[in-house]
């Protein structure tokens, strides 16, 4: 790591939507600490348009992003769809719902709105691997496409109350059926780990440093591990989890790693 140095053009500071609506005390402490150690362009985008727009007029202003993982993962696509990412070190100051911020907490990024904040002020620079797949999203700290959950029968009539709590049980608690394997292809740098001719349980991904995805595939039991520079799922459709969101379904999906694609800064 490196340290970040003072901002040339100081800090464009992009406040999330979500993170205003759920937490202004969070938001403004952030402003408050960002803007007494630097000049600071505070912008309150409304959409993800203005976000975008905002981002891509930062000039020589280091971005800080506060939010959730959400709006973390959208700066860093976006700096990567504009190849503007090489050389750009961003900060994130995370605000949001405790389920939205594991990202960031992986990461190595504070969850106190202060010391996040410092840290953007007077942190240094961690150098780290980006996944890009063939639709050209971006995964910053990893992927997984999990087992396949049979749905739950519906009952007649049920309440939209009722419903809603199915559906929490259902994600938060255990299944009510045993979940079914996918039949997909797993590909190494070519080499196969798995094949459709077995279900397999699971798949995970996940930047390994030193140019490389860490791989683990689960399938009856055992787990094949490997790391490669290059990751290919090929298959029925399935879904998958990339950092925080879902994605799919699609039939088949290339990760290749960058290295050393993009620098978040980090406490000392």
């Amino acid at each position: 790591m490196s340290p970040a140095g003072a901002p040339v053009g100081g800090l464009l500071v992009l406040v999330d939507p979500v993170a205003r609506r759920l937490d202004g005390e969070s938001v403004r402490i952030a402003r408050d600490v960002l803007s007494a150690g630097a000049a600071a362009k505070i912008c309150l985008p409304q959409s993800p348009e203005e976000f975008a727009r905002a981002l891509a007029r930062r000039g020589h202003r280091r971005p800080v992003i506060v939010g959730d993982d959400r709006a973390l993962v959208r700066a860093v696509g976006l700096l990567h769809r504009e190849r503007e990412l090489d050389g750009e070190a961003l900060s994130v100051v995370p605000v949001g719902q405790a389920g939205s911020l594991g990202l960031a907490r992986l990461l190595g990024v504070p969850l106190s709105a202060v010391s996040a904040a410092r840290a953007a002020l007077d942190g240094v620079v961690g150098v780290r691997d980006l996944l890009v797949d063939d639709s050209d999203g971006v995964v910053l700290g990893g992927l997984r496409i999990p087992p396949v959950r049979p749905p739950a029968p519906r009952a007649g009539g049920a309440s939209v109350r009722s419903a809603y709590r199915s559906l929490v049980r259902t994600l938060a608690g255990p299944p009510a059926a045993p979940a079914a394997g996918h039949r997909l292809r797993v590909e190494a740098d070519g080499v196969v780990l798995a094949d459709v001719d077995r279900p397999v349980d699971d798949v995970a991904v996940a930047p390994g440093g030193g140019g490389l995805a860490e791989v683990a595939v689960r399938a009856e039991g055992a787990v094949v591990r490997a790391r490669a520079a290059a990751v290919t799922v090929a298959g029925a459709d399935f879904r998958y989890r990339a950092d925080a969101a879902v994605s799919g379904p699609v039939r088949r999906r290339t990760w290749t790693v960058r290295p050393a694609a993009w620098g978040l800064i980090l406490p000392r």
